[in-house]
């Protein structure tokens, strides 16, 4: 029988600025990512995500604006499967707070990236999430 794979949920979080979009990456060593943890038994993904950004950032006014529509990454460390959504956010400075298992923040530092700065930090897996939120993003302008 296969092994059960491990689903982690996230929010590729955005903010408008006087420059564009930004997106909020988080690192954890060497490297970047979007705020994500695992879901938890009988917990929506989506919830999770929202959970997770909030723990991960102290961001708590996502508003998604481009739906609930999602991508998932292929399996990577041990079978894991990372579940995205995109959302925007006002706040300017998130919170990185320590973890109550840790005692200390689980990232390192974060970076509000406009889209080449976000692809040039992440790795594959990352950037497909990058250039899919990227996409919503810019959609919403061509209707605009």
């Amino acid at each position: 029988m296969p092994a059960q794979r491990k689903l982690s949920a996230g929010v590729a979080v955005t903010r408008e600025t006087t420059d564009g979009a930004r997106f909020l990456l988080l690192r954890a060593y060497r490297n970047w990512d979007f705020p994500k943890g695992l879901v938890e038994p009988g917990e929506d993904p989506l919830d999770a995500a929202i959970r997770e950004t909030r723990e991960e950032t102290g961001i708590g006014d996502l508003e998604f604006a481009w739906g609930t529509d999602f991508i998932e990454t292929p399996p990577y460390g041990g079978g894991k499967i990372a579940r995205y959504y995109v959302a925007r956010t006002r706040l300017e400075t998130p919170v990185l707070a320590a973890h109550p298992a840790l005692g200390r923040p689980e990232h390192h530092e974060y970076r509000w990236t406009d889209l080449g700065e976000a692809l040039r930090l992440t790795v594959p897996r990352i950037q497909a999430v990058v250039t899919w939120a990227a996409g919503k993003i810019m959609a919403e302008y061509k209707t605009v």
